[in-house]
């Protein structure tokens, strides 16, 4: 179902430098014209080292010819081609690995710390939004051209997932734009309290060669008027969303792949579960302090009528955890605080 993207991905590393062949010592000149006279050890010597320099400079100018920049794709391809998830299937992170900076423990796992990934930019339409008013949030992905991508592959039933939280944990929304032709999505939002939050756009699309590249930039909105921070949560293992109690089986390590199991019950029974976006529930892991994301899918089937999922914490501290399930039609989010150690 996946298109073509107008973008192409920018070279980000080179590759192995291939190191010059030949001697590597000077090679001396056969003296053709007798015995060597006064002078000739300092001839021989002035030409040695000339031709050890001549070799380094043609040995560097060889390496320089030879690095070719890896691609997008090359880059990216080994998390981002399968959007199948098997029964069994481990983690995925959705742009793991491409934030350029996000180094450090969990560096290889969290994304949406950045704008701008591989040549490809979020760029907001408005980073100001009103507070408790509904506006259309408007925003492009253009490309290392600057040109808007028009083209993304369809993933869990949709082209663009679009994250939105405050930066004390609260607020979380999974919304779902729709794009114009020119490439700018848009969405109604309401930010119901001032601060900053964070928006993430989860996507997929294709670089030039065609590989998909599983991607997740992130930008801060303002919502203007007095912060009134919420402290996070303590940890527990349960939650109530409306009149649905969600338990959570597995204890989350630094790490080490580990299961986590969801049991939704709602007054004392479980209740029939259905598919939303392609699966029996949908999990985002926000990071406490960076706000470092993770969104990772479940099993294919439910396992003893609970959503299995796998899950890797990339580093020691809190994480606040939103799974999304849907019983009857309605979709709801249940939230946890895990402190992995």
């Amino acid at each position: 179902m996946g298109e073509t993207a107008t973008g192409a991905g920018d070279p980000t590393e080179p590759a192995e430098t291939v190191e010059p062949t030949g001697p590597t010592e000077p090679v001396e000149p056969t003296d053709l014209a007798g015995p060597a006279g006064p002078g000739t050890s300092t001839v021989r010597l002035a030409t040695g080292v000339a031709a050890v320099v001549l070799a380094m400079l043609a040995g560097f100018a060889l390496g320089r010819a030879v690095t070719a920049p890896t691609s997008i794709g090359t880059q990216y391809a080994a998390g981002a081609a399968d959007h199948t998830h098997p029964p069994g299937t481990t983690p995925h992170v959705h742009g793991a690995g491409t934030d350029g900076g996000d180094g450090g423990d969990g560096g290889d796992q969290v994304s949406g710390l950045s704008v701008s990934v591989g040549g490809y930019t979020l760029a907001p339409v408005q980073r100001q939004l009103p507070v408790g008013d509904q506006v259309d949030l408007r925003f492009q992905i253009v490309d290392a051209d600057q040109r808007p991508v028009t083209a993304f592959d369809v993933v869990h039933d949709k082209p663009m997932h679009l994250i939105i939280a405050r930066r004390d944990l609260t607020g979380y929304q999974h919304l779902h734009p729709t794009m114009a032709p020119d490439g700018t999505w848009s969405v109604p939002v309401r930010l119901a309290a001032a601060g900053i939050w964070r928006l993430y756009t989860d996507f997929t699309l294709r670089d030039s060669g065609g590989t998909p590249v599983a991607l997740t930039l992130g930008v801060d909105l303002v919502v203007a008027g007095e912060y009134l921070p919420t402290d996070l949560p303590t940890a527990a293992d349960t939650a109530e969303v409306d009149d649905f109690t969600v338990r959570m089986r597995g204890v989350a390590q630094r790490g080490v792949v580990t299961p986590l199991l969801f049991e939704v019950s709602r007054a004392g029974r479980a209740p029939t579960l259905e598919p939303y976006l392609g699966a029996y529930g949908h999990l985002v892991a926000l990071r406490d302090g960076d706000l470092g994301y993770l969104h990772v899918h479940p099993e294919a089937e439910l396992v003893d009528g609970a959503v299995k999922f796998w899950l890797t914490a990339p580093s020691s501290g809190d994480y606040r955890l939103f799974l999304d399930f849907q019983v009857a039609g309605e979709v709801h989010t249940a939230e946890f605080t895990v402190t992995v150690d």
